[in-house]
């Protein structure tokens, strides 16, 4: 019996491993999406722990959750973010709604360490809970597009550093073979003499396109809806939540977050996503291109 507990949610009982730190709502979503193998990001997680730690320290401030908790959860975000407990968080990409189990994962798998650093049993929600605590001011429609975001971010940064090694590369070669002269090719046949380093020039020239337009596009992922809560009214927020949340965030990641001047849009359109895919997408175009031209 010890190998497992009892959780409860609004359908009932749930058995889970007791070594885990997640929950009913985790477990359920566990055994009912057993879909494919793409399980979520570890990205997405880290981007949840920067949303959650700033989401305890503006409600600490705010008067609405104690010392005690804030520090408990603050260190639990921090014990994550530094690549522990990484196996608790199961969940596929595949799954119902807005990512609202992805999100329970989280606050359950932080409330549950929480408690335990607080000399509880995992379980013992009146320690702290992970709805009324870790999850306090927020609501799955406004994390998850921000820790999407979020993750967009991150991930542009070892992309641009990676098409920039290949940008000076190319522009190396280009200086390299200038001496060499080769048949141009139109139309998929030999045409006119041209020398290799204009060739290469081309290549670097086009990838250094590549990367303005992902640089540029970045800034569409700055304006966030933390504060949206659920549809974008702010409700069960306060005027001082919604003023400092996206400050803290924007503190602790390091980007240069805004809070979106309109809640609603910012929560029901996400064409910003779909700005950086094109952009994305245009860049595989180019490096395919290029490839073809090398084999």
């Amino acid at each position: 019996m010890d190998d497992f507990r009892i959780e409860h949610d609004s359908i009932g009982e749930v058995k889970v491993d007791n070594s885990k730190y997640w929950a009913a709502q985790t477990q359920r979503s566990y055994q009912n999406f057993k879909i494919g193998t793409e399980k979520m990001p570890a990205e997405i997680t880290r981007a949840f722990m920067y949303l959650k730690r700033s989401a305890a320290v503006v409600n600490n401030e705010l008067g609405n959750l104690d010392d005690r908790r804030k520090n408990a959860i603050v260190q639990a975000c921090d014990e994550i973010l530094s690549g522990k407990l990484a196996d608790n968080f199961p969940l596929a990409i595949w799954q119902t709604g807005s990512g609202t189990q992805s999100n329970m994962n989280m606050n359950e798998v932080i409330a549950n360490r929480a408690i335990e650093m607080l000399c509880g049993k995992k379980g013992d929600y009146t320690i702290v809970h992970p709805n009324d605590h870790v999850n306090m001011a927020q609501s799955t429609n406004d994390v998850i597009p921000t820790a999407g975001k979020l993750t967009v971010l991150d991930l542009l940064k070892p992309l641009d550093k990676s098409l920039s090694l290949l940008t000076d590369a190319l522009y190396d070669k280009a200086a390299a073979f200038d001496h060499i002269v080769k048949i141009g090719r139109t139309q998929l046949e030999d045409a006119v003499p041209m020398r290799l380093g204009p060739t290469f020039h081309s290549y670097a020239t086009m990838i250094s396109r590549d990367r303005d337009r992902l640089t540029k596009v970045r800034t569409e992922m700055y304006p966030v809806n933390m504060g949206a809560t659920a549809i974008g009214t702010a409700i069960n927020t306060s005027p001082f939540y919604l003023d400092n949340i996206v400050p803290t965030l924007g503190k602790i990641t390091g980007y240069p977050l805004t809070q979106a001047d309109d809640l609603f849009d910012a929560t029901e359109n996400l064409d910003g996503f779909v700005r950086v895919s094109s952009c994305l997408k245009a860049c595989a175009v180019n490096l395919s291109k290029m490839c073809n031209d090398l084999v």
